[in-house]
């Protein structure tokens, strides 16, 4: 049976019920009028609805605007409404300023015709499974309360990663006036009115608003913010900065903290500073914030044996829970290092000053003084907070020098009683690193160096020597003994983790080396030592280049996390970061939760600090994603603004990644990455065969596989976007045919050359 329409309402709005003569509505009859009534345009219709005349009329406005005051209703241009409600899951950003102790919140998306943006509180106590703080971006499960005025709560359920912003691009001026250079790939050049450039100028970096305009709705630009110009500041790193939303300014309270802090005293402390501790650092490095020293082991228990002392900056004795300097630092994450600046994770004061271990000052410290044997395996360890004094500040080079017979006037007095005895400890941890079998995999890394206007001056592998070696090795041994001296207090934790690979990944693996005659287990739980396996056999096959980046893409991403399960690539059954508290806020926590275990101060972790250890392992785990992306995204500008000038240049180079839609190459001289499209790879039909890691002609069988050398002419250079395109000079190694395979119905993974999908 049909269901009777229901009759549009032509008089205009219906009366509600009524209030006692000569009374207000309450609040509740005015909004269930709102709810009810399609018809309510105003304040005048809603003054017919309850009968408002004459004396009535000016209480009852007063009492709407009570209602719009509370946000309740919302006027748009001449109507009003009930404002909307927040859904029972929703979005919220909690604002970087807001009191940790007692945390709000706002929608991540809100219409202003809506209404005021409502404010949440967040609630999180010490049976939260997810505890975000202040910056955070968080999936939350909202609650209005009972009351008519919405009085909103939430329980957060997942803290998101915040998304980059819209629009940011470069503004270049043109004779049609000017056009946006988007710093996102993926993003079209748009025109900007010239009304709408605002102050900005060519070469600026800003952020824009995007509307559509004409009949084709096409895209145009208004330009919102100036944020600055890369060129004429020197630093490209602002685009990434900027684009990623990357903290870089203190707020006034950071940095008078910061200013305001007082030197540590011997209160409280060893006095260690008769102890030969020695920095060893890069030539360039401005803070110091790790020492070491070692000493042969005079316990006759202990024959062979060596004492290891590792101190690293007591950031704890400065930044305090709760204080703007810590909040800060939390919303940092992490120092982002790039190019042409560092965006540190605290202000100079502490870094650069009060904690960097300066030869010849007193300085606090946290130190775990290590008992090795003769193997180099370590069979107790003890933490102190102490006052130390470096007694030298080296190079990586300086001490290496000195250690193959080359000292000069600093490292000659150091070289017997401090640095042979050094040398001699790290000998024996070696061994014991090779016994435990870390993963292998060393990889390469290229250093830019810029000149004075911030543009590349040169391109270099920095040599890896036995000093880098010894200082990451005791680094490690230190890290390892913080997680056990707090599992064996029972006092939580941040662990460095590090996942074994997944199944799909292996499996993956498995294929590519199957294709390239090297035989791989078939069990999931594969250990490091088999994949060091696997690289020697390469090693000795000539194809480590390709295995090697196979290896590397099957690997888990480290992250930070309260539970432990243990760091693969290490080989370690338990691990966390204690060496670097001035540049990891991770290691900042170890600290305070170390300090906490052992009883050494009262400016260890709190008890509220230690119900969000996942919120804030979730948040380091994010912001060390977003540095590392930064610092990519920044060299791959420089680096396309370099070659920028060598259009059409010839470039020797590897097959570095394949997708179906064509090869990722990096260049052998510059490590520098670009793309070519399958569309101009030759005159066949070519079809990604993904076992193989290959690109393979349907015709020819001609492949082009990971690792291949290959000679490429630079087509394309993107300075903005930090995007290169090539086109392939090389021909491929010709071979089988690739393998037919069905697939969906109207869909095709060959490419023609001309970009056309087969048919």
């Amino acid at each position: 049976m049909a269901k009777t329409p229901k009759a549009k309402n032509t008089s205009g709005p219906k009366r509600s019920r009524q209030p006692a003569a000569d009374a207000l509505p309450t609040k509740e009859q005015i909004l269930e009028a709102l709810a009810q009534e399609d018809d309510i345009k105003g304040k005048r219709d809603l003054a017919k609805v309850f009968g408002i005349r004459g004396e009535m009329r000016r209480p009852f406005k007063r009492l709407l605007s009570d209602l719009e005051g509370e946000g309740v209703i919302t006027r748009t241009r001449k109507a009003l409404r009930r404002t909307a409600a927040l859904p029972h899951v929703t979005v919220l950003d909690i604002p970087t300023d807001a009191d940790p102790d007692n945390l709000h919140a706002f929608p991540a998306q809100w219409n202003q015709e809506e209404g005021e943006i409502p404010r949440v509180r967040v609630l999180v106590d010490s049976h939260s499974r997810v505890a975000p703080a202040p910056g955070d971006r968080i999936l939350a499960r909202i609650d209005a309360g009972e009351d008519m005025v919405p009085d909103y709560t939430a329980k957060p359920m997942k803290v998101l990663d915040k998304p980059r912003r819209g629009h940011i691009g470069i503004v270049r001026m043109d004779e049609e006036g000017a056009r946006l250079i988007p710093v996102d790939r993926k993003q079209k050049e748009m025109r900007i009115p010239l009304g709408d450039l605002g102050d900005a100028s060519d070469g600026d970096l800003v952020e824009v608003d995007v509307k559509l305009s004409g009949r084709l709705m096409i895209p145009r630009a208004r330009v919102t913010t100036v944020i600055g110009n890369p060129k004429s500041e020197g630093a490209v790193s602002l685009i990434a900065i900027h684009n990623l939303d990357i903290p870089n300014k203190w707020p006034a309270s950071v940095t008078r903290e910061a200013e305001e802090a007082e030197e540590a005293t011997l209160k409280g402390r060893e006095d260690w500073r008769d102890l030969p501790l020695v920095t060893i650092d890069p030539p360039d490095a401005k803070d110091h914030d790790d020492a070491v020293h070692a000493v042969l082991d005079t316990d006759p228990a202990n024959p062979g044996g060596y004492v290891v002392t590792v101190a690293i900056a007591d950031v704890a004795a400065y930044v305090r829970p709760g204080t703007s300097l810590d909040r800060e630092a939390y919303l940092r994450g992490n120092s982002v290092y790039f190019p042409d600046r560092v965006v540190p994770m605290l202000p100079e004061r502490i870094s650069n000053e009060l904690c960097s271990l300066k030869q010849g000052e007193s300085r606090a410290a946290m130190a775990v003084r290590m008992v090795l044997d003769a193997g180099g395996r370590k069979t107790s360890h003890s933490f102190h907070r102490i006052l130390m004094r470096s007694a030298a500040k080296l190079s990586y080079q300086q001490a290496q020098a000195a250690i193959d017979g080359n000292p000069d006037d600093q490292t000659g007095p150091l070289l017997e009683p401090i640095l042979k005895p050094l040398w001699m400890a790290y000998g024996a941890m070696s061994e014991a690193r090779d016994a435990r079998g870390p993963l292998d995999l060393d990889l390469p890394e290229r250093k830019i160096k810029l000149d004075k206007t911030g543009m590349v001056a040169d391109i270099f592998i920095p040599e890896r020597l036995d000093a880098h070696r010894l200082i990451e090795e005791m680094m490690i041994a230190a890290n390892v003994a913080a997680a056990e001296t707090l599992e064996q207090k029972r006092t939580e934790l941040l662990y460095r983790v590090h996942d074994e690979p997944s199944s799909e990944k292996l499996h993956a693996l498995r294929e590519f080396l199957g294709s390239l005659d090297i035989s791989v287990k078939k069990a999931d739980n594969v250990r490091a030592v088999d994949f060091n396996r696997i690289l020697g056999k390469a090693r000795d096959m000539g194809n480590i280049e390709q295995v090697s980046e196979m290896v590397l893409r099957s690997q888990a991403q480290a992250e930070y996390s309260k539970e432990n399960y243990g760091h693969f690539g290490l080989n370690l059954n338990r691990y966390a970061h204690f060496t670097s508290p001035i540049r990891r806020y991770a290691d900042l926590i170890v600290h305070r939760a170390l300090i906490r275990a052992l009883g050494l101060g009262d400016d260890g972790m709190t008890d509220q600090e230690q119900t969000k250890l996942s919120g804030i392992a979730q948040h380091i785990s994010t912001t060390e994603r977003r540095a590392m992306l930064a610092e990519r995204e920044t060299s791959d500008r420089l680096l396309a603004q370099y070659l920028s000038e060598r259009i059409g240049a010839r470039f020797e180079g590897r097959v570095s990644g394949i997708t179906r839609s064509g090869l990722f190459v990096k260049l052998i001289e510059t490590g520098a990455d670009g793309f070519i499209p399958a569309s101009t790879l030759g005159k066949d039909y070519y079809r990604y065969v993904e076992e193989r890691q290959a690109m393979v002609g349907e015709r020819t069988g001609e492949s082009f596989t990971l690792g291949d050398r290959v000679e490429v002419r630079l087509v394309e250079a993107s300075p903005v976007a930090g995007s290169l395109r090539f086109e392939l000079l090389s021909e491929g190694k010709r071979g089988n045919k690739p393998p037919t395979r069905p697939l969906r119905k109207g869909a095709s993974n060959s490419f023609g050359p001309k970009g056309r999908r087969k048919r």
